[in-house]
């Protein structure tokens, strides 16, 4: 049965990789007579199909529940910043809900160079040149849910743990029955083929931290409501973070062999090696390129779901700006689309927390495995 579920997830994962680039273009941006004030306001009312993509899929440092009237619901998250002339500060994130989006001497920008970033204003109330990021530390909407995410899987699995401690010789009831196959899955089909029975217990803890993290962080991804919503590895940086801990691992653990297979190479004619190290050259930039892949094979695959989505929606605006009858007609179209994006959504959290997890496994075993 086990082997049944790989060979379809496998399979499954070939149809993951669509890549949508949505641009708006206004015939008046192209030509036409010099705008007024007037203009440009009514212009500014109309639907931006690039600013609702980016704005669902980006971080930010308030998590946006909803509009009633115009008015924006939001919960204000920490702003941590560090100034070399202010020192430490720390405020929510709605005192920047003012006409200027200044308070403390910082300007949370909504445009220009550094827009969607806090820089620090000079005595003129200008970005100061010499110093205009302060660092950075504030609990923004993806941190928050990592937080969250982490004290969510401690919980679980402590408690999970638990339970097999009280009752080592019964049946697993409730959410240990769950996940008991879950884990057991990880075990046989990802960490035993890999690395071999002799060492999968060391790295299973980690392989089992990277599946769960990154299923879960898919899921929540998908959920529109708090605590849901957050694009968490949809995000570069953090998928960033679990490739360079999978690096961090494989070198660190990595046995005289593999470090033999990288500076001299047996079986590679001399001249590949002297007095150009060729070889040693491309197996240092392996080390590297392995981590690069595993970073932007999910990073691409999640954002590209959530990008897919989204515009599948924007059509019924599209369409209503058009004519406002079109938006009706486009409307359930739309719905239809959207409904089979997020079923196959589904299933590429999973498939992608499976990837991550047998790639890691693999580099893992290349870098570990004791030749006879």
């Amino acid at each position: 049965m086990t082997s049944f579920i790989s060979r379809y997830i496998i399979s499954a994962a070939l149809v993951v990789g669509l890549v949508v680039g949505v641009e708006e273009v206004r015939a008046d941006d192209i030509a036409g007579p010099v705008e007024t004030d007037s203009t440009q306001t009514e212009k500014s009312k109309g639907f931006n199909v690039a600013d609702f993509i980016f704005e669902h899929v980006g971080d930010s440092y308030e998590w946006h529940i909803l509009t009633v009237n115009g008015h924006h619901i939001s919960i204000p998250l920490p702003i941590i910043l560090y100034s070399r002339t202010s020192g430490l500060q720390v405020f929510l994130s709605n005192k920047f809900h003012n006409s200027t989006r200044t308070y403390k001497g910082f300007k949370w920008e909504d445009e220009g160079k550094y827009a969607g970033k806090i820089v620090q204003l000079n005595s003129a109330g200008e970005v100061d040149d010499a110093n205009p990021l302060p660092l950075n530390f504030s609990i923004t909407k993806n941190v928050l849910t990592i937080f969250m995410l982490g004290i969510f899987l401690c919980w679980l699995f402590i408690s999970i743990a638990k339970q097999y401690k009280k009752r080592p010789n019964s049946a697993p009831t409730g959410i240990q029955n769950m996940l008991e196959p879950i884990v057991l899955f990880v075990r046989d089909e990802i960490a035993l083929p890999s690395l071999g029975e002799k060492q999968y217990q060391r790295f299973m803890p980690f392989l089992l931290t990277l599946f769960f993290f990154i299923w879960f962080a898919n899921m929540l991804g998908l959920i529109p409501i708090f605590p849901g919503g957050a694009n968490v590895t949809g995000n570069i940086a953090v998928t960033m973070v679990l490739a360079v801990f999978t690096f961090v691992v494989i070198t660190v653990n990595g046995n005289k062999h593999y470090w033999k297979d990288i500076f001299n190479a047996p079986g590679v004619p001399w001249f590949l090696k002297l007095p150009i190290p060729i070889m040693p050259l491309v197996e240092i930039m392996g080390m590297f390129t392995k981590p690069i892949v595993l970073m932007v094979r999910l990073f691409a695959n999640i954002l590209a779901g959530h990008m897919v989505g989204i515009v599948f929606m924007s059509l019924i605006f599209i369409f209503a700006g058009m004519k406002f009858w079109l938006g009706y007609v486009a409307a359930p179209i739309s719905l239809i689309f959207s409904i089979f994006m997020t079923a196959l959504e589904l299933l590429v959290a999973l498939i992608q927390a499976y990837v991550f997890t047998l790639l890691s496994a693999i580099y893992i075993g290349m870098a570990t495995t004791e030749h006879e």
